[in-house]
């Protein structure tokens, strides 16, 4: 199974968002930090926000900010919420085609993964993706550092 992108962006944006914790943060800012359109981002927003997970404030000074503690926002329930289908293969979908029909396992072995994905993922909190920086400051948690800009002094 792979998670879609809009997933992928709400989980980036809730991991930036949280970590700003102090601030309202705005699409633009998270469409550099990673790299991702405005236009995508801006459906991510309104997502999470129709969702609860983010509060947003519109006009200028606005953005956005968790509409929750970190540590309340479960992350399955994030899939849950972002994910629009979860037929792993034809035949778990309402228009299966399958000639197998009850003679199979497989329907059964895989909604058991998938059960069991969700709950791990349903053990983790979008604080378990955030920490405290040295200073106190939040952070999310990056596999890998920052790029460092460019000076142009080569």
């Amino acid at each position: 199974m792979r998670l879609s992108t809009f997933t992928d962006y709400c989980l980036r944006t809730l991991m930036y968002v949280g970590a700003e914790r102090e601030r309202l943060v705005t699409i633009g800012e998270i469409a550099q930090a990673h790299g991702i359109s405005e236009n995508h981002l801006m459906k991510v927003a309104h997502h999470l926000s129709r969702s609860g997970f983010i509060d947003t404030q519109r006009g200028k000074g606005g953005g956005m900010r968790l509409a929750r503690d970190p540590g309340k926002i479960v992350l399955g329930d994030v899939i849950r919420q972002t994910e629009t289908d979860f037929a792993l293969v034809e035949c778990m979908g309402d228009a299966s085609t399958c000639r197998l029909g009850g003679d199979c396992e497989l329907e059964g072995i895989l909604q058991e993964a998938l059960a069991a994905l969700l709950k791990v993922m349903d053990g983790y909190t979008l604080a378990d993706l955030i920490r405290r920086g040295p200073r106190g400051e939040w952070q999310a948690i990056r596999l890998f550092p920052p790029a460092t800009p460019a000076t142009g002094d080569a």
